[in-house]
């Protein structure tokens, strides 16, 4: 998470959609960078509503706007996938060696999803409890020309990015029937994708 306060601005940081290159772009601008836990790191929308918010607005930071990234879900679990087929994984419990992404998404969509599916959730993650978008500004990690163009002229600053904790390259494919399954069951995170600027 990132925050700038002169600005009036707040990343959060939706895991595996590319804010550890924004962090590491913007993190000399920021006025606080949360870094450690991961549970700051990557709050979600609700946890800062409750216990950050509060804290900003009683410093002088009223109507601090947020900005987060969202990406296509499948394309998201499948960076999740790949993450976690690294080589120092093997063996541990998170590792998907030896699962097939078919395998891998319907795990996910489990009630309660073994820990090598357990990655959480974007919408969670976005969504207010009564389901509404919880983010002033959302963009989609496909559109990151938009998001930069955004984050330039509301910091007034140039970005350049590199690729930092990025997954390690593989081909992977998921069958038309479990995608359609996918996106049937769990809708919330394809609307919140739509939702954002693309």
């Amino acid at each position: 998470m990132l925050v700038f306060w002169k600005e009036k601005l707040v990343f959060l940081a939706v895991p595996k959609t590319g804010t550890t290159a924004i962090s590491g772009a913007l993190a000399p601008k920021a006025a606080l960078v949360l870094r450690e836990p991961p549970g700051l790191k990557h709050a979600p929308v609700s946890r800062y509503r409750r216990f950050l918010q509060p804290f900003f607005d009683t410093a002088g930071g009223e109507n601090m706007e947020t900005v987060a990234v969202v990406r296509d879900p499948i394309d998201w679990l499948g960076s999740w996938y790949r993450y976690r087929h690294r080589d120092h994984l093997a063996g541990n419990p998170k590792s998907t060696r030896g699962i097939s992404f078919d395998d891998f998404v319907i795990a996910y969509m489990a009630k309660k999803p073994p820990v090598f599916a357990d990655v959480g959730s974007q919408a969670k993650f976005l969504l207010t409890p009564d389901g509404t978008l919880g983010v002033t500004h959302l963009f989609r990690y496909e559109a990151q020309e938009k998001l930069i163009s955004f984050l330039e002229t509301r910091l007034a600053t140039r970005i350049v990015l590199n690729r930092l904790n990025v997954s390690p390259p593989m081909p992977i494919a998921l069958s038309e029937d479990i995608a359609a399954e996918f996106q049937q069951s769990r809708a919330a995170e394809f609307a919140v994708w739509q939702a954002g600027q693309g």
